[in-house]
């Protein structure tokens, strides 16, 4: 990747819509300067077209991996209840609706992890171990005989969206309006989901209303007839440790598949745009395909940095990467660029499949909000570049992707590739 030369410190403004529809390389460049000349700054907050709320007082940022890091492993100083996903102040009832267990401290984040964990200890992912493989193959399936497709629409989203589903059980039939609900709630601020000049958060509470209504009737129905499903596990109250609450359920469903199936889609899609910009790497992991992977998608990750930034909130008077901090100031921490930062990483801006170390922040930061479903994001990642790989080993991106236009999700929306048509069930 080649990032600009030079932005002059001056001109940066994380707060200015314009650089989040601006092409990646200047972003880059920003947050480039950034670390070199002034790497926790402060930024006024501006109005939010769309979002009727009061403008806040501004935000510090930690653009340093090691600021990362520190933040990360202080939840006592940094704080997630009052918002992790959002810079606005929004109201409570709103954060924890679409954010659940991530805008929580403890010791209500650590109950909920608890009970959710269930649905991902190494007996519980071994169980989807098949189903992730199956799913990968009949993505495949569904294209390999056309010899072109969005890449985006048809291999990458389709199989976090799919295993989601069958965690928790959810028929197939549904899961084009779940991948429909959470495009629009995180892409609130892209004219692509929600039209210039609308409400933006009344949209995004008629489709977290309506994924809330699926799960409902999920709930009902396993308490009727429970299954070896995750929303079976998740309303079983016999244990210790106890169940969620029906609110708890729709609001952890909503975030399910807003973490796990947009971040797994927009890695495999920045994954793959990154092989066919760097065919040497493509042929380093074709000579070795296993021996290589699990550097390969801790690469990906990396490079794709899915989730941009979480927003932490001080809880008293600090200091941190040298800079004072008030107790309830907003801090933003900057994945994005600690994934970039060049005291961590030897060049940065390379895609590496055998980069090692490689201690990115990907899925967030160490501590109690780190990614509970990293492992199988990983999984899935691996499996749908290995099938890839062996059926559709010729892909190639044959246009410039159309990236999501947001602050907070490094989205690709759409990406058109071809390839050497094969045969189905092959």
């Amino acid at each position: 990747m080649e990032i600009q030369q030079s932005t002059a410190l001056s001109e940066i403004d994380l707060s200015d819509p314009e650089l989040w529809s601006a092409p990646q390389a200047v972003r880059e460049a920003v947050f480039a300067t950034l670390r070199a000349e002034r790497p926790v700054p402060f930024f006024a907050e501006r109005a939010f077209p769309g979002v009727d709320l009061p403008v806040g007082p501004g935000y510090w940022n930690l653009t340093k991996h090691a600021d990362i890091l520190e933040a990360s492993r202080k939840p006592h100083l940094f704080c997630s209840s009052k918002g992790a996903t959002a810079i606005p102040d929004l109201p409570e009832d709103f954060n924890e609706f679409f954010g659940g267990m991530i805008n929580m401290d403890d010791p209500r984040h650590a109950r909920q992890r608890k009970i959710i964990s269930r649905g991902f200890t190494p007996r519980a992912l071994s169980r989807i171990e098949a189903s992730v493989q199956e799913r990968a193959r009949r993505v495949v399936d569904r294209v390999i005989e056309k010899g072109e497709c969005d890449f985006v629409a048809d291999i990458a989203a389709p199989l976090p969206l799919e295993i989601i589903c069958d965690m928790m059980g959810i028929p197939e039939v549904h899961a084009p309006m779940v991948l429909e609900k959470t495009n629009l709630i995180l892409g609130l601020g892209d004219p692509d989901f929600v039209a210039p000049g609308g409400d933006l958060i009344g949209a995004a509470l008629v489709a977290g209303a309506e994924l809330a209504a699926l799960m409902q009737e999920m709930a009902e129905e396993r308490r009727k007839r429970p299954t070896e499903d995750l929303t079976s596990a998740l309303i079983d109250a016999s244990g210790d440790d106890g169940a969620l609450t029906d609110q708890e359920l729709c609001s952890f469903f909503i975030l399910l598949v807003a973490a796990g199936n947009e971040t797994t889609r927009n890695s495999i899609s920045h994954g793959m745009k990154a092989l066919c910009d760097y065919p040497d790497q493509r042929a380093i992991w074709a000579a070795d395909f296993e021996g290589i992977l699990p550097k390969a998608v801790e690469e990906i990750v990396r490079w794709a940095s899915p989730v941009m930034f979480m927003r932490r909130t001080c809880t008293e008077d600090l200091s941190i990467g040298g800079q004072a901090m008030k107790a309830g100031d907003k801090v933003l921490l900057w994945y994005t660029s600690g994934n970039r930062d060049e005291d961590v990483f030897d060049q940065p801006y390379k895609f590496d499949v055998r980069r090692s170390p490689n201690e990115h922040v990907g899925f967030g930061g160490p501590g109690p909000h780190f990614c509970l479903g990293a492992n199988l994001a990983r999984r899935e990642i691996g499996v749908m570049f290995r099938e890839i790989f062996n059926r559709l080993p010729d892909l190639t991106i044959t246009g410039e992707p159309a990236y999501l236009r947001s602050n907070f999700i490094n989205g690709v929306k759409r990406m058109p590739c071809a390839f050497t048509p094969g045969k189905a069930g092959a």
